[in-house]
């Protein structure tokens, strides 16, 4: 058992059970003209059970400000953003819209029904680019809008779902300051918890986080951030100055870096993940340079998932010559619940993926989608018309793409031409 995996199981012994409460661009075009057929698309068999491999990723995860106020050691809420001066605000706007919030709630509560998703998929690992700082740290960073922190105190929420490893590079890493950033790093890893995409110097950010999933598998994460998504390029940690690894272009030269950096690390049998914040908040674009630099790593860098994060609902998925390509996977727990704007984009609406791999080739032979909605700071099932609505845009956003999602009982499965 690895160590992640006694702390989760220690921590759910003595958590305190949650509060039962109501729930209520544009780019090229590939086509293809073999469709998977639902045993290719759909299950791993026993048989193959040694050689596949699952992940459970997602975006963005926001466990601070307002998250952080209802969990059992809620941070000084201060805040320096312009209309709003303290994180308990962020509460009281979700009360507004949905009802009061006991405080404090449990430490497993702000994964909801997710728990039992996990519980069912079971995957290897599970990978979520956490987007707050975890410490105490006053140093907020001059001139920055908004400020995320959770107390370290309230780590054990993402021990509470095992999770195996934390994306760092990101635009909320370093919102306390280099103190935060430490903090943050040395919380994680005494939580049990990996790291990737943020480091003490430019070597530790840019190594990739290494999850022993089972019987000898390896999963790989690196992760890389863009000015695109809002990441300072001050931030970018050099060899004497922590920080994040940060991509100053998508390019080829980038795509060759990346690469000796995983040839220095990937063996047989590991399957590799790049995770990129990159892209603006809202819209379904993916740029062609987006596109085309995903192609790159899966061609050149020998990655064999693309784990694109920043927008704030999902975007359309792409299979590249059977290699898993999200370039917008949406938040997955958030506390902007009772803001106003961009409600077309259904922000509220988020997916857990669950992707099943062949180890020996990295290939996609499986994604299923579980839709969930983030209501009173939580994540829930989502209703069948919302499930419908999100299998409906990401069957539209997913057409450049080859792809589309069909439903199957509570969940979306990805259907892709074999190019």
């Amino acid at each position: 058992m690895n160590r992640r995996r006694f702390l989760g199981q220690s921590v759910a012994a003595l958590l305190t059970t949650p509060v039962a409460m109501p729930v209520g661009g544009e780019a090229e075009v590939q086509t293809g003209t073999t469709q998977r057929s639902e045993p290719i698309r759909g299950a791993v068999v026993d048989n193959a059970r040694s050689r596949s491999v699952k992940l459970f990723l997602c975006g963005d995860v926001m466990t601070g400000r307002g998250i952080d106020q209802i969990l059992p050691h809620p941070s000084e809420p201060h805040l320096y953003e312009r209309y709003v001066r303290s994180a308990s605000q962020y509460v009281a706007l979700a009360e507004a819209k949905t009802g009061p919030l006991e405080r404090p709630v449990g430490f497993g509560y702000v994964w909801g029904d997710a728990l039992g998703i996990f519980e069912r998929e079971r995957p290897d690992a599970r990978i979520i680019n956490l987007e707050t700082a975890v410490t105490t740290s006053e140093d907020a960073w001059p001139a920055k809008g908004i400020h995320y922190r959770m107390h370290p105190a309230n780590v054990p929420c993402l021990v509470a779902a095992q999770i195996d490893c934390c994306t760092l590079a990101n635009n909320h890493v370093l919102d306390w300051g280099y103190h935060g950033l430490s903090e943050t790093l040395t919380t994680l890893r005494n939580a049990g918890i990996s790291t990737a995409g943020a480091g003490i110097n430019a070597d530790a950010a840019a190594a990739p986080a290494i999850i022993d999933a089972r019987d000898r598998l390896r999963v790989l994460v690196f992760a890389l951030g863009t000015a695109s998504a809002g990441v300072p390029r001050e931030w970018a940690a050099t060899a004497v100055r922590a920080g994040v690894r940060f991509l100053d272009e998508l390019s080829e030269r980038t795509v060759e870096a990346v690469a000796r950096q995983v040839k220095a690390t990937k063996r047989a049998g590991d399957i590799a993940v790049a995770a990129i914040h990159w892209g603006a908040n809202w819209g379904y674009e993916v740029t062609r340079t987006e596109r085309e630099f995903a192609h790159m790593l899966i061609d050149r860098a020998n990655i064999d998932v693309v784990l694109g994060h920043s927008s704030h609902h999902p975007k359309g998925i792409e299979v590249y010559r059977d290699h898993l390509v999200l370039y917008g996977c949406g938040d997955f727990l958030n506390d902007y619940e009772g803001i106003g704007g961009y409600e077309s984009f259904r922000a509220d609406l988020a997916v857990a993926y669950f992707a099943s791999l062949d180890s020996r080739t990295g290939q996609l032979t499986r994604l299923a989608l579980a839709p969930t909605q983030i209501r009173r700071f939580r994540v829930n099932h989502a209703s069948a018309a919302d499930a419908r609505w999100l299998e409906q845009t990401l069957t539209r956003e997913g057409k450049r793409f080859g792809t589309r999602v069909t439903p199957e009982s509570d969940m979306l499965i990805l259907q892709w031409s074999s190019h």
